[in-house]
């Protein structure tokens, strides 16, 4: 597999051509503290397409010690780099987790569907 491997800083891949991703990517670039590096799937040219897919699909955090968190764990993750992560830590309460899962699940899905998979599929 030629992922890219762990670093010394936590590693969010993100897609560069969604725009509410590029806008949240923005946030995190100019607030996060060291730690965090910010990584566009479209710039990686060492992954095959089945790779970019995975990444395309769900939200990636791959921690230095190779643990991967997806969806809405690695985005929590990455906003406890800035001085707001806080504020996302009741997303992964056992209270709220499940329900905010399955929201991340069905955005993440339309997302992808609309800007890749979809247009594919159905050339209308």
């Amino acid at each position: 597999m030629s992922l890219p491997l762990p670093t010394a800083s936590a590693q969010l891949f993100y897609d560069g051509r969604c725009p509410l991703c590029a806008r949240e990517m923005a946030f995190l670039r100019k607030h996060a503290r060291a730690g965090l590096t910010l990584v566009d799937i479209h710039s990686l040219g060492c992954i095959n397409d089945a790779e970019r897919e995975q990444l395309l699909r769900d939200l990636h955090l791959l921690q230095p010690d190779g643990r991967w968190q997806l969806g809405v764990e690695a985005n929590v993750t990455a906003w406890s780099f800035t001085p707001v992560g806080f504020l996302w830590k009741p997303l992964r309460w056992k209270i709220w987790s499940g329900v905010v899962d399955r929201m991340y699940r069905r955005w993440a899905d339309k997302r992808y569907c609309k800007n890749y998979a979809c247009a594919l599929d159905n050339p209308h």
